[in-house]
């Protein structure tokens, strides 16, 4: 599977997000992740949406609210070649440095805080992984070699993105 989505909450919801923006431009300014970051938008008028987003080339990062819980999210944009198991932990790995570099900036220092233990799961292709207690059982075994000894729990409507709490 291609374009997995994982998003890491935060511990509380209270972090005003708009000082994501002055980071998120000193990001693309210092090459401070891995690969081409491109631009910086925000999409806070959404209810309950994608927050502040940083678009990079492979993929979009956001400072987000959806479902109402605030979190970083990941999602690969692009092809990356080897297993389901390796796409997912870059995935993971990417939201993880980018929560780290957050949680130190002085923006957030003391403010906004990851809680490692509460994450989400999703694939960003509803045609190749719909949201199916099938397709959920086949990527478990995924989920759970990223995510070893955690609990998992399919989330979400038939409709939406397949989802997997990861607890």
């Amino acid at each position: 599977m291609q374009h997995f989505k994982v998003k890491l909450f935060a511990v509380t919801n209270e972090a005003a997000i708009e000082g994501a923006i002055p980071v998120f431009h000193r990001w693309i300014q210092e090459s401070a992740l891995p690969g081409v970051l491109v631009d910086v938008a925000d999409y806070q008028h959404v209810p309950n949406g994608p927050g502040i987003i940083l678009v990079a080339h492979d993929g979009i990062y956001s400072l987000d609210t959806f479902n109402g819980k605030l979190g970083l999210t990941y999602t690969r944009r692009t092809v990356l070649e080897g297993s389901d198991l390796e796409r997912l932990r870059q995935a993971v790995e990417s939201v993880d440095r980018a929560a780290a570099l957050l949680e130190a900036s002085p923006e957030f220092s003391g403010k906004l805080l990851f809680d490692r233990s509460r994450w989400e799961v999703a694939v960003n292709d509803r045609a190749l992984a719909p949201n199916t207690q099938d397709t959920y059982l086949a990527l478990k075994p995924v989920i759970e070699g990223v995510f070893p000894g955690r609990a998992l729990e399919h989330v979400g409507e038939r409709r939406e993105l397949l989802r997997v709490a990861v607890g």
